[in-house]
C-alpha cells in the first residue's frame, strides 16, 4: 500500500492585522481547527492513523500532541530516528514525551544506513567531484541525506500500517525553505504548517506542553552547537515579524525595515532566502504540453491504494 504524496497545510489561520495569533481564544480556535483537519485527512484517506518523526523538539512534539487529540494515542506512531552522537539528548526527550502521550514509539538508529550510503553512493560520486576540483566539505549534503533517510523510514512505516505521515514544519521554516526537499519536507499533511514559530510556541503553551520543550533552542541537530539562528542569520523574534510584513501584509522591504527598525542587511538576506527557496514550496512542474494540467489542482488526499 502507498499514500498519494499530495501534501496539505492547515490554512486560513485567523490573524489580526498585527501578525500573530497568541491570545487564548484564538489559540483554542486554531487548536480545534488543526485537530479537526487531521481527523478529516485520516478519515478521507481511509488510513488507520498517523506517523510522526519525533526529534524531541518543539515542532514535532506539538504535532504529535495534536495528532493524539485528533485520532487517539492508539493510532499515532512516533519514530525516533537518531543518526549522530549529538542526537542523544533529543532522542531521550522524544522517548519520554512519547511515553507521556501514551503512543507507540519506535527508535531506529540510522547511522548504519548513512555509513552504507557513504561507502557506496557517496564515495562513488565524491571521486567525480574531486576530479573536478570541488571542495570536500559535505555538511549540507550529508544533512540532506540523513533527512531523506528519515523520510524513507517514516514512509515505510506508514505504508506498512496504512497510515499518513504528518510533517512537522512550521510556516517560518517553510517560507525560508529551511527544510530538506523530499526529506523533512516530504509529508502528507503539515498540521502546524501555517503557524509561525511565534505562534507554535504560543500554541504549545496553550495546550500545556513541558516548559523545557518550549524553551529549547531551535536546532536542525546537525552538530552539538548548531542553531536555527546561526543558519538563518537571525532569531525567530526578528524573522517572524519580517516575514509577516513581506509575505502576508505585502509590504516592501524598505517599509518592513522602517516599521521594525531592524538591520537592513539582515532583512535583505532573509528576503532573498525566501525568494531563492520558492522551488521548495511548489510541486515540480511539467511543461504543460497540449494544455494538460499537472495534477496540482484541488486539495485532497487520495485513499490508500
Amino acid at each position: 500500500m502507498s499514500v498519494d504524496r499530495t501534501t496539505f497545510v492547515f490554512s486560513d489561520a485567523e490573524r489580526t492585522n498585527e501578525a500573530f495569533v497568541t491570545d487564548r481564544r484564538s489559540l483554542e480556535a486554531i487548536r480545534e481547527r488543526i485537530v479537526a483537519d487531521v481527523r478529516t485527512r485520516v478519515a478521507d484517506a481511509g488510513a488507520t492513523g498517523v506517523v510522526v518523526a519525533m526529534s524531541g523538539g518543539l515542532d514535532s512534539t506539538l504535532t504529535t500532541a495534536l495528532a493524539v487529540e485528533a485520532v487517539g494515542n492508539e493510532n499515532v506512531l512516533g519514530l525516533g530516528l537518531p543518526c549522530h552522537k549529538t542526537d542523544g539528548a533529543h532522542v531521550s526527550d522524544a522517548r519520554t514525551l512519547a511515553e507521556g502521550l501514551g503512543i507507540d514509539y519506535e527508535e531506529i538508529q540510522l547511522r548504519p544506513l548513512l555509513e552504507a550510503f557513504d561507502g557506496t553512493v557517496a564515495d562513488e560520486l565524491e571521486s567525480v567531484a574531486n576530479e573536478r576540483g570541488q571542495p570536500d566539505e559535505r555538511t549540507t549534503e550529508v544533512g540532506n541525506a540523513v533527512a531523506r533517510l528519515r523520510m524513507v523510514t517514516a514512509y515505510y512505516a506508514a505504508n506498512r500500517q496504512s497510515r499518513l505521515v504528518l510533517g512537522t514544519a512550521n510556516r517560518s521554516e517553510r517560507l525560508l525553505g529551511y527544510f530538506t526537499k523530499y526529506g523533512d519536507g516530504g509529508a502528507d499533511a503539515y498540521p502546524i504548517g501555517d503557524c509561525y514559530k511565534t505562534e507554535v510556541r504560543a500554541l504549545a503553551r496553550h495546550i500545556g506542553l513541558p516548559r523545557r520543550i518550549i524553551s529549547k533552542e531551535p536546532t536542525a541537530g546537525f552538530s552539538a552547537t548548531q542553531t536555527d539562528a546561526d543558519d538563518l542569520g537571525a532569531r525567530y523574534a526578528v524573522i517572524d515579524p519580517l516575514l509577516y510584513r513581506l509575505v502576508d501584509a505585502e509590504h516592501s522591504l524598505e517599509e518592513a525595515v522602517a516599521d521594525l527598525r531592524i538591520d537592513r542587511e539582515t532583512a535583505a538576506e532573509i528576503a532573498a532566502l525566501h525568494a531563492a527557496t520558492a522551488h521548495k514550496r511548489t510541486t515540480p512542474p511539467t511543461p504543460g504540453l497540449c494544455g494538460r494540467d499537472d495534477g496540482r489542482a484541488g486539495d485532497r488526499t487520495d485513499a490508500l491504494e
